[in-house]
Order: C-alpha cells, then structure tokens, then sequence
C-alpha cells in the first residue's frame, strides 16, 4: 500500500508496534516521500490513515490523533493468530465495526482486505478494461465510502459498496468473495451469497 501510495504521489509516513528505528530499511526503499514515526506520529500526520493490525491489537491504535479523519480498515479475524474473540465467533459485530467503535470520532471504511497484498500493484487496469477487478467497501459514512471509490479506482479497480459496517462481514475470511479475482458482477453475486 505504501508503495502504490507513493507512486500515486502521497507521502505516507508508517509505524509499527516495534519503533521507528525498525522500519529504516523499508523507508530507505521507498525513498523521500516515506518517513517512519510512532504509531501517535503517524496518526497525527496522515490526513487519513490505513490501520492493518492483528485483531488483538486494536486497542493500540491512538485515537485522538485520528478524531473526524477517514481511517481504512484492511483488517480480517484470523483466530489462529488473533485469539478467540466472542464477539466475531457469535456473529455480533465485525472487524470494522470493533474498530470503529474504538475510533468513535472517525469515519471507519473496510477496504482493501480481500486482495492479496502482493496483488494490490499488479491486478489493477484502466476504467473501462472489460472485467476490470473490483473490490468492496463497506461504511456506515457515505464520505469514507466515496474516499474508498476514489482510491480504488487510482489503483485500477472497481468498487461495489456493500452498505454499512455491519454488512462487512460479507467480504471476510471463508466468504465467496474472500481473495477471489472477479469483476462487479461476479463480486455482487458473491457478497449475495455470503452466509453468516
């Protein structure tokens, strides 16, 4: 994400739960544009911000840094790694809405959790390429989802806006539409399908 990012002309400054000094090499690959800081740094410097963590460590992201910005949620339940969470397991609530709920005061959009991540610079194609890959969006803010729209069709993909937060457990782990390449058509009918 940071590389494509910066090849569409952000500057992205990124952090992790190990330190700044920890992300040197990364940062020295990606050049100028890219700086690393604590997660409270790149809070405060992201206009927006991307938040790609393991469940258990939600709890972690700062804030008050990111009050009324537009935050993505790439995150997915992988128990093996993340715990048991008995919210998840018993079907009340999804990943993005346990994140949203941590940043009450952001705008919380599920994005970008259903495509590989060495995927996300390679599958992309103009607006207009005949099956053109899509990817869905769910928010409970017409202005996080719309944000999404833009972003995925800077990267080459489609958009189907699954509705709110609470429908976004349709494009998570073990659902028809989980990691699987398809355009709009085929992504509706598998969001469609999707059982709880």
């Amino acid at each position: 994400m940071a590389q494509g990012l910066i090849d569409r002309g952000y500057q992205v400054v990124i952090s992790n739960s190990r330190g700044p000094e920890t992300l040197a090499d990364l940062v020295g690959r990606l050049g100028p544009n890219a700086t690393a800081g604590t997660p409270e740094e790149a809070a405060e410097a992201g206009e927006w911000a991307i938040v790609t963590v393991p469940l258990k460590a939600l709890d972690t992201i700062p804030v008050e840094p990111l009050a009324g910005k537009i935050v993505l949620d790439t995150n997915n339940y992988y128990w093996e790694r993340d715990g048991r969470i008995a919210e998840l397991d018993d079907k009340q609530t999804t990943t993005s809405q346990m994140l949203q709920a941590h940043l009450p005061t952001s705008k919380v959009a599920k994005a970008f959790n259903h495509i590989g991540a060495a995927e996300i610079l390679t599958a992309g194609t103009p607006a207009g390429t005949e099956g053109r890959r899509a990817l869905a969006t769910a928010s409970d803010s017409a202005e996080a989802a719309q944000f999404v729209t833009d972003l995925y069709d800077a990267f080459g993909y489609d958009t189907v806006n699954i509705g709110p937060l609470a429908d976004s457990w349709r494009v998570e782990r073990d659902t028809p539409a989980y990691g699987v390449p398809q355009d709009a058509e085929l992504l509706r009918a598998n969001l469609a399908a999707a059982q709880r």
